[in-house]
């Protein structure tokens, strides 16, 4: 597997990696040479992970490519999970008890490079951390507490790494460029036990209430024990077999959190926290839509540097999106040259990338629900009167919808369940909702949603009390071929 270091401006690091090529990160994420790649491992030393910044789309965008980047988007945001540190602190709390027993009970704080750090005496210590955090250059932070615990792990950026220990850090990566990869191991549960997170105050939940209760009538009716819990239930996670997440997702939010914690407890999730991170961004849905062949609206990837060249590859109007928008919040139709400069520069404020796509006009959405890679339901959504999308804000601030018609998924065109389906598949094997257009005879994907709607009234009409029970059928499945050890996880 060739190796590629990723970093804004290779020019200026001050690390000498020899046998590997170094790539500005501008140039990973826009040039189409490295879509194409294939087996190819990408080395993120970008200077930041936070939410939306380069170094954030870098890991984002070579998983789309089938890349293997170190570090994956799930590391990076356990790296910021206070419930993942203070699991993994719990998991290396003997070791640390013992590692650290000659050190003056206060406090310590160490550097790790690809699992090696040049504190001796510590190097068990850092190669567990790297197999819980795999992210190349690490500073941990350890306190004393009734026993020494993890408190905080951050990635360390080339620029912060201490001059003496620069050298250490350049032969510890030539030695990781062609070494084996470490696996993290996997816990176990035992239990056969429902958790439904679900916020009542929610203003647009993806389930109402009515919902709720037929997802927990079809689990009782299954064996299963249901339980509604809140935010304020995750440290009882561990009680349960099973996750279903009925609050809209977020990455910078509980629910993500939970889905991980719940994920590294044992549990079966959906959404399951890799989901999330894939569809909450449509800078990694354009990508690996791209790459999967799956038909799209034309679109272009955009950072402060490049907004001329959406003009270049679209025709206006056009339609701008903010990478994490939902409910057409962070989404807006231009129709004019500098209304696009304007609203490009307004959404990149907020991310180091925007999403241009070529605005499609249709009568109505589809909407098909997959789930365990199978069609579940499918709807058509219609726009809202007088808009282009299908909620609009009323002069009052109320939520106006277009009107939803359900329909037997075989009376469904086969080139857009077809498309639904590979779509999803690329995603993964969780619960979606894929929204496509057909224009004439052609079918596009325009995003796929980890977190769909399933409301009673609504995407249950056709299916009624056997869309509930077929959702939970998929969890019990799952318990059960992970407690006899046959699914891998």
């Amino acid at each position: 597997m060739s190796v590629l270091v990723v970093i804004e401006n290779p020019e200026d690091c001050s690390l000498v990696f020899s046998g590997v090529e170094s790539v500005a990160a501008r140039s990973y994420l826009t040039d189409e040479a490295f879509t194409t790649l294939r087996g190819v491992k990408i080395i993120n030393i970008c200077r930041s992970y936070r939410y939306q910044s380069m170094g954030y789309y870098v890991s984002l965008l070579a998983e789309a490519r089938g890349h293997k980047p170190v570090p994956s988007i799930t590391a990076i945001q356990d790296m910021k999970s206070v419930g993942i540190i203070r699991l993994a602190s719990e998991e290396l709390s003997e070791l640390m008890d013992r590692l650290l027993a000659d050190r003056a009970p206060e406090k310590t704080s160490f550097s790790a490079y690809f699992g090696k750090t040049p504190e001796k005496g510590l190097e068990q210590l850092a190669s567990r951390l790297f197999k819980l955090f795999p992210a190349p250059f690490l500073r941990a932070d350890c306190s004393f507490q009734n026993g020494w615990q993890l408190q905080n792990v951050s990635p360390l950026s080339v620029r912060d790494i201490p001059e003496g220990e620069r050298d250490f850090a350049e032969a510890v990566s030539a030695d990781y460029f062609t070494g084996k990869k470490l696996s993290i191991p996997k816990r176990q549960i035992s239990r056969y036990d429902l958790a439904i997170l679900y916020d009542p105050e929610e203003a647009r939940p993806p389930s109402d209430a009515r919902a709720i209760k037929r997802f927990t009538k079809a689990a009782e009716t299954l064996g299963l024990g249901v339980e509604i819990v809140t935010r304020e239930d995750s440290n009882r996670l561990s009680e349960f077999d099973a996750l279903f997440i009925r609050e809209t997702t977020s990455v910078d939010h509980h629910t993500y959190r939970m889905a991980r914690k719940a994920a590294a407890e044992g549990l079966i999730v959906i959404d399951d926290p890799e989901s999330i991170l894939r569809c909450s961004n449509k800078v990694y849905l354009a990508e690996v839509l791209t790459r999967h062949k799956i038909p799209a609206p034309r679109t272009v990837i955009a950072h402060c540097k490049n907004i001329d060249h959406i003009l270049e590859e679209l025709a206006l109007p056009c339609v701008l999106k903010q990478p994490d928008s939902a409910f057409s919040q962070g989404v807006v139709l231009v129709r004019e040259s500098d209304a696009l400069e304007r609203e490009a520069k307004r959404l990149l404020a907020k991310s180091d990338l925007v999403i241009a796509q070529e605005y499609l006009p249709s009568e109505y959405d589809w909407r098909i629900g997959i789930l365990d890679r199978r069609p579940l339901f499918a709807c058509k959504y219609y726009m809202a009167a007088g808009h282009w999308q299908i909620l609009r804000k009323g002069k009052s601030g109320k939520d106006i919808y277009g009107r939803v018609e359900t329909l037997p998924v075989a009376r469904v065109p086969k080139k857009v369940v077809n498309a639904a389906l590979k779509a999803a598949g690329a995603i993964g094997d969780g619960l979606y909702g894929v929204d496509l257009k057909q224009v004439g005879e052609k079918v596009y994907v325009i995003e796929v949603n980890d977190n769909p709607n399933i409301d009673a009234g609504f995407e249950d009409e056709v299916l009624q009390d056997e869309l509930y029970l077929r959702v939970v059928e998929v969890f019990l499945k799952r318990i059960e071929r992970r407690k006899t050890g046959s699914l891998n996880v």
